[in-house]
């Protein structure tokens, strides 16, 4: 399965897939291991992120979600936010080349862009709420059998 897994992420999802392991390559010097057919890095950034079959984790999973360190360990917490983006790597493998943009690009907006941030704050709208996160959930949640960060599904 991990295999076919790589094999589709490496034909259908190339674009994403080549664009993350050059990311990949910039971050060499941190700490790397398989999930689920997925190679994940554990990077030093405050987000988390997902290019075809690489993931890179936040090496500080509880940076935006400070109210969760009271229920979860670190490495509870960690493989959450992993099983989030995994599904992210489910999307790629659902949209192919057109995954950057229906849902790379709505996912990227959503989170950075000010107008979003200020709006998820003001009326304490969750991350998760939005089609490509919330989809993410469900999707790393259905195939691991892991639960995921954010709102259960």
């Amino acid at each position: 399965m991990q295999t076919a897994y790589r094999f589709l992420q490496c034909i259908w999802g190339l674009p994403q897939t080549l664009a993350g392991f050059v990311v990949l390559l910039f971050n060499m010097k941190y700490k790397h291991y398989s999930y689920k057919g997925a190679i994940v890095t554990q990077w030093k950034s405050k987000s988390s992120l997902s290019l075809g079959m690489f993931l890179f984790v936040s090496n500080d999973p509880f940076f935006y979600y400070q109210e969760a360190r009271k229920d979860y360990s670190e490495e509870e917490f960690s493989r959450m936010l992993m099983v989030h983006e995994y599904g992210h790597t489910i999307q790629s493998l659902i949209f192919g080349p057109l995954y950057l943009i229906a849902v790379g690009l709505p996912s990227i907006t959503w989170s950075f862009l000010p107008i979003f941030v200020k709006k998820r704050d003001a009326e304490k709208i969750s991350y998760f709420s939005a089609y490509p996160e919330r989809w993410a959930n469900h999707l790393g949640e259905s195939i691991t059998g892991d639960n995921s960060i954010g709102e259960p599904i």
